[in-house]
């Protein structure tokens, strides 16, 4: 298989130092309800009497869908803030990257930090996705390492543990899921090696996940090993599928590298959507583009999105464009309400998960 050039993971932060979350309380919050494996289809949105109107009309209007905006797109903000943006601005969610800035998972009192951020979460009437695409949250010096494939076991089980801390947090914050990637082969290793160091490297963490009633959802990264909705199914079935493997869909990678369009990608991944990632793309090029500015025809996207019967977040996902990360979240959600509210008469009605047409 040809391989895209990793030109940069959805799930990247960035590296400028923003000070961490503060100013919530430490009041510990209700535990959420309890959740099967299905992810996004299982639990329902935060609620929040003070929340803005907007979320509801938008919904009302014709679109069940809700969007969330990636803090990996906010990182020169604090989390407290960019928390408070995303909900002043009427966002249902936030894709929370689990980074040095941004709910450190490797700080002290990572239990405690948690439980703040959990009730400000539920004041703010959020949702959250747990994401762990942070470039150099384990290593300094080396851009998403330790990978799941590295040579070294030790290597390896840094990133499992981390992935397993993620579950743990994820489960405290009463997320819909925990987004991961297998990372890019190593230099010297074939691809069969490869495979099997990421499936035996993913078994503690689906372990946990199981443990936890929270579903991990690997996502197909340009450039990765697992790169394609192709991909994901070979590690699906060398799993002996597994209840809480679900798929993260990132909506500019299946422009960029899929063979099918977009909206056909959607329904064929429906049946193993655990989370949804989106931004503008063009084809054969990684690289993360605000709306408009790529060649994604959205309308047919949401429509196909919401007739799935997804309820997890469709979290923005413009990790290069943090220097202006509050102007592109401004920016964002407008398009997306008017997207799907434009698409949603026109939604077919037979692109359910039962039509999936990858066995």
């Amino acid at each position: 298989m040809t391989r895209t050039p990793d030109q940069g993971a959805s799930g990247d932060g960035t590296t400028d130092p923003a000070r961490p979350e503060t100013s919530v309380d430490g009041r510990t919050p209700a535990q959420g309800p309890s959740r099967d494996l299905t992810g996004g289809r299982a639990r329902p949105a935060r609620r929040n009497p003070g929340a803005d109107p907007d979320r509801e009309q938008s919904r009302s209007a014709g679109s069940s869908l809700r969007f969330g905006y990636g803090t990996n797109g906010l990182a020169d903000l604090r989390l407290d803030d960019a928390l408070a943006l995303l909900a002043d601005l009427g966002y249902d969610g936030v894709g929370l990257t689990l980074d040095h800035m941004h709910l450190d998972p490797l700080a002290p009192d990572l239990a405690a930090r948690t439980r703040r951020v959990a009730h400000r979460l539920d004041a703010l009437g959020l949702g959250v996705t747990v994401e762990t695409g942070a470039r150099y949250v384990l290593d300094p010096r080396r851009k998403h390492g330790p990978s799941l494939l590295d040579a070294d076991p030790d290597d390896r089980a840094r990133r499992a543990g981390l992935l397993v801390q993620a579950v743990r947090v994820a489960a405290d914050l009463g997320a819909h899921a925990v987004h991961c990637f297998s990372g890019v082969v190593p230099d010297g290793t074939d691809e069969d090696t490869a495979w099997k160091r990421l499936a035996e490297t993913l078994t503690p963490v689906l372990d946990a996940a199981t443990a936890a009633g929270i579903p991990l959802a690997v996502e197909p990264e340009p450039g990765h090993l697992l790169a394609t909705l192709a991909d994901f199914h070979h590690l699906r079935r060398t799993l002996g599928d597994p209840e809480p493997l679900g798929l993260t869909l990132d909506i500019g990678h299946c422009q960029c590298l899929e063979p099918l369009p977009p909206a056909d990608c959607v329904r064929d991944a429906a049946p193993w959507l655990r989370h949804v990632q989106i931004e503008d793309m063009r084809r054969g090029v990684h690289e993360h583009l605000p709306f408009g500015d790529g060649e994604i025809d959205f309308p047919p996207v949401l429509a196909a999105l919401a007739a799935t019967g997804y309820q997890g977040l469709t979290v923005v996902e413009l990790p290069r464009h943090s220097h202006a990360g509050p102007h592109f979240a401004a920016r964002s959600l407008p398009f997306l309400r008017r997207a799907a509210a434009s698409a949603a008469p026109h939604g077919d009605p037979s692109a359910t998960p039962e039509g999936s047409r990858t066995p």
